[in-house]
């Protein structure tokens, strides 16, 4: 696990060594082992490394081939790079290290773009070809290693983090205003390539990018290297829970191999607590160290009592308690950490779980992706519901709308079921007028350009919306995973987002995925025996939450809070309306509502502003 940068100049300008070391300055805490640079005339790339595999100094990035005719910076890991290297051996190629680095580098020699498809991890990577004069960039399936970049007619910068960018960037950057309104209206980011800033993008997950430095004029133009919807077409479901176990616990498995110590970010959730179990009772890993948030038993969210089933377990415990108080302290690390606006407070529990963990491993696994393609959230229930009613499966949908409520004890899922059938027009602008205190104006110009409303909630059927989930939601989850781990130089791993594992699933019908009113039934089923029943039958879904609603009612927040929202420059930014905002802030302190998002949403949004756009 690494940090990437790099420069192409279109100019015929040769790279500056200043400038790319201010790039690699900038994300140093992604790898505190090692940095490295290269520069050849127009084309220069840096690097820094955390080390994982093969802590020899023979996994010093920019690495080379033998003939130095290719460089390449690498972030990521390859975890079937064992296997890789002993086909390419059989194929005659020779081998110096024993680095997924050099793997990924003789796999591109060999295949190609084509490579691309027989890796599984995850990834983001550059490849210089000084012979042909081609720079090739590409990403992981699903988007878990971030890649950043900023192009005009003279320059192309990319990085692992976009500091590394706003470092060499000539002009102040601008808010992109469109982004802002998806973060505020839905709760949502990652969910094109754009970022908070004005022409900084991603190259999607699933996409790769070919520069050919020949041309005088190049379009940067990132391709699709990888469909999730035709490789689940191709796919073949699951047959039973026990073959998902056991194409689960290869992923699990898989996502162990490494040369420094491994920890679990354990929630007390389902999934989580799946990856803990296999690993301990069925893969029988002896001193496994295990890292979660733990809160006073009078918040709803804690999850202590399921965490504690593992507290006999072989191994080490290790437990750390956010409070008003830490994030208050933290506040500016953490939006530091971050960049980007985020639309909750939850990801600050898991900020504080990578805290704790550094002190302990150098990788940990995480259990996130299961909620895409296992069908976690509870809103899901909602396009289950439709599904059902598009097909007229009638006795299936009273059947499950009875299991549901008498489950779940609540009328959430029959809600968004009401809301999936709104027209997209409507949507959007209910969702505008519930939460009412935006500026009309700013309203009037983004509600019709947001895409969120139909490519998120209007899906037909629970596979299009899972499929749905994978190309515009994930991302942000796997985002604030990748910022919170390597802010604490610690590698995140997901096996729930093997491939494999999920392009099966995806392909499993919808009655193995969701029945009787419990998500994830296929999960549940093959963890039969490995998991702690209370843990397996569980039906609330808590992940990451904090009581931030409780945190924003201290005096020392009320302060802080006060002093933002009534501030000249949040009033100024053409985005709210002011006293709309501070009459909400009222009725959450005095407990007529609870809106402890959106009082984030503003704190954080004006923050933002002031420390990456006001003040650069």
């Amino acid at each position: 696990m690494c940090g990437i940068s790099g420069i192409i100049n279109f100019n015929n300008q040769k790279v500056q060594e200043l400038e790319l070391l201010s790039m690699v300055q900038a994300m140093k805490h992604r790898g505190p082992d090692d940095q490295g640079i290269f520069i050849d005339d127009t084309v220069g790339f840096g690097f820094v490394r955390l080390s994982v595999i093969d802590l020899s100094s023979a996994g010093h990035q920019p690495f080379q081939s033998e003939d130095q005719r290719y460089t390449m910076v690498f972030n990521g890991e390859i975890y079937n790079y064992v296997e890789l290297r002993e086909e390419l051996i059989r194929n005659g190629t020779v081998f110096n290290t024993k680095t997924d680095t050099e793997v990924l580098l003789k796999s591109y020699i060999k295949w190609g773009k084509d490579c691309l498809h027989k890796f599984n991890g995850m990834w983001a990577f550059a490849i210089y070809d000084n012979q042909e004069k081609t720079v090739f960039f590409a990403r992981d399936r699903f988007g878990v290693k971030p890649f950043y970049y900023y192009s005009d007619e003279n320059n192309f910068y990319f990085a692992s983090e976009i500091p590394s960018i706003l470092a060499v960037l000539k002009a102040k950057p601008k808010a992109n205003e469109q982004a802002i309104f998806d973060y505020l209206v839905f709760n949502k980011t990652e969910h094109n390539s754009q970022t908070f800033f004005e022409g900084i993008e991603k190259i999607s997950h699933g996409h790769c990018l070919f520069v050919d430095l020949k041309k005088q004029k190049n379009t940067i133009a990132p391709e699709k290297w990888y469909d999730l919807r035709e490789n689940v077409k191709k796919s073949t479901g699951f047959s039973s829970p026990n073959e998902f176990k056991d194409v689960f616990v290869e992923a699990v498995k898989l996502r162990l191999r490494s040369d420094v110590p491994v920890g679990v970010c354990l929630s007390g959730g389902l999934d989580s607590s799946s990856i803990v179990s296999v690993i301990i009772d069925h893969l029988n890993v002896a001193n496994l160290n295990t890292f979660s948030a733990v809160f006073d038993n009078n918040f709803s969210g804690d999850e202590s009592k399921f965490i504690l089933e593992y507290a006999d377990k072989p191994g080490q415990r290790h437990y750390i308690t956010p409070t008003a108080e830490t994030l208050y302290d933290d506040l500016d690390d953490f939006i530091t950490c971050h960049t980007e606006p985020i639309p909750s407070t939850s990801p600050y529990a898991q900020y504080k779980v990578m805290q704790k963990a550094q002190n302990n491993v150098v990788v940990t696994i995480d259990g996130q992706g299961a909620d895409e393609h296992l069908a976690g959230y509870h809103y899901i229930f909602g396009f289950y519901f439709k599904d059902l009613l598009i097909n007229l499966k009638w006795y299936t949908l009273l059947k499950e709308m009875y299991y549901y409520l008498k489950i779940h004890k609540s009328t959430f899922g029959l809600k968004t079921f009401l809301f999936f059938l709104l027209p997209k027009n409507i949507r959007t602008k209910t969702k505008v007028n519930d939460l009412g205190y935006f500026n009309v104006k700013f309203v009037n110009d983004y509600l019709k350009k947001s895409s969120i409303s139909d490519n998120l909630y209007g899906s037909k059927s629970l596979k299009d919306s899972l499929l749905n989930h994978f190309e515009y939601k994930l991302e942000h989850l796997l985002k604030w995973g990748d910022r919170n781990s390597m802010h604490f130089s610690i590698e995140s791993r997901v096996p729930f987002l093997d491939y494999k594992l999920v392009e099966k699933s995806l392909a499993t019908k919808s009655n193995e995925i969701i029945k009787n009113g419990m998500t994830k039934s296929i999960l549940r089923k093959s963890m039969k025996g490995i998991l702690p029943e209370v843990i397996r039958n569980r039906v609330d879904k808590i992940g990451f939450e904090t009581p931030q609603d409780e945190w924003f009612r201290e005096i020392k927040w009320q302060n802080k809070i006060n002093n933002i929202i009534t501030s000249e420059s949040f009033g100024n930014r053409g985005i709210f309306d002011q006293k709309n905002v501070v009459k909400k802030y009222k009725k959450h302190i005095s407990r007529e509502i609870n809106i402890s998002n959106e009082i984030w949403k503003w704190v954080h949004l004006e923050l933002w502003f002031r420390k990456y756009i006001d003040e650069l």
